[in-house]
């Protein structure tokens, strides 16, 4: 059963059992949870998609930063210090993706090589001092 952004944001709003927190930091911890679950979706097949649901929920999160300010009630302060905790588990989660990523970048540009140096076995070879025939 899905449940609609409301239904989550008093579901949040419950879980603190305070109505004094501003709905821009619900949001954000939603997104934020948003963002945990799709950083650990690794399908090479759905990447594409998978980068532009992380730059969305980013970009969602940026603008949702300047409508949270000081002052912060009690609650409000509480659920700051949750959402501390997650965002490490963010930046954590993201990293470990990027070097998922530049892995798989460096896996492909190493295949590139080698089928290259197949095709053209002698295209690293040094020519110093050696024969070199300008018919090849």
């Amino acid at each position: 059963m899905e449940t609609s952004d409301s239904d989550q944001s008093y579901e949040a709003v419950r879980e603190y059992g305070r109505n004094m927190i501003r709905p821009a930091m619900i949001r954000w911890q939603e997104t934020t949870k948003q963002l945990l679950s799709a950083t650990s979706r690794t399908k090479a097949e759905q990447r594409d998609a998978l980068i532009d649901e992380v730059n969305r929920l980013l970009d969602e999160r940026d603008a949702l930063q300047t409508e949270i300010a000081a002052p912060f009630t009690p609650e409000e302060e509480t659920l700051g210090k949750d959402l501390v905790a997650l965002e490490k588990e963010v930046s954590a989660a993201l990293n470990s993706y990027l070097k998922l990523i530049r892995s798989d970048i460096t896996a492909s540009q190493s295949k590139k090589e080698h089928v290259k140096s197949y095709v053209n076995p002698y295209g690293k070879v040094a020519r110093d001092g050696t024969f070199y025939d300008t018919k090849q």
